[in-house]
């Protein structure tokens, strides 16, 4: 993958953002935030164990998940009140959750600019997506560090 080309998951979600007109656009991002899953039970209740995204305007936590095998789960908490909010977060679920750290970490940041939704929403909107997608990459880097300190040191040899 390219440094500007998209998963094709989220090659295919931009696209279909893409096929419809203007405000449509809003109402496939309401059908995107009914979409979002539901927490598992290590998280539900618990945003203490979950990271805050204070750049969105309504309250979003996420918790990132990486498998031995590389493998990236996504988890957001997000208001049914803030339908917006759900939406990216959804979006970001659907596009990312499951892929590999490498692929997730590919994602080009201007993504979000790929939906379409600059002349429909505000821009601390659009800026609270692309933080949760910088989260998620973030926490996933994390997790690599963290790797890396808990392995053992190789011997040199000369």
């Amino acid at each position: 993958m390219t440094a500007a080309a998209l998963h094709p998951r989220l090659q295919e979600i931009a696209e279909d953002f893409d096929a419809v007109p203007g405000k449509e656009r809003l109402q496939l991002l309401l059908e995107y935030s009914r979409e979002l899953p539901a927490l598992p039970e290590r998280y539900a209740g618990h945003r203490d164990r979950m990271q805050p995204v204070p750049e969105c305007q309504s309250p979003l936590f996420l918790a990132v998940e990486v498998d031995p095998d590389q493998t990236v789960h996504l988890f957001f908490d997000a208001p049914a009140e803030s339908p917006t909010t759900r939406g990216f977060a959804s979006i970001l679920h659907a596009g990312l959750d499951g892929l590999t750290a490498d692929e997730v970490l590919a994602t080009p940041a201007e993504f979000t600019s790929r939906l379409g939704l600059q002349d429909l929403v505000s821009p601390l909107r659009l800026r609270g997506m692309a933080a949760m997608l910088g989260r998620v990459k973030r926490q996933i880097g994390e997790h690599r560090g963290g790797l890396a300190a808990a392995a053992p040191a190789r011997a040199r040899t000369p």
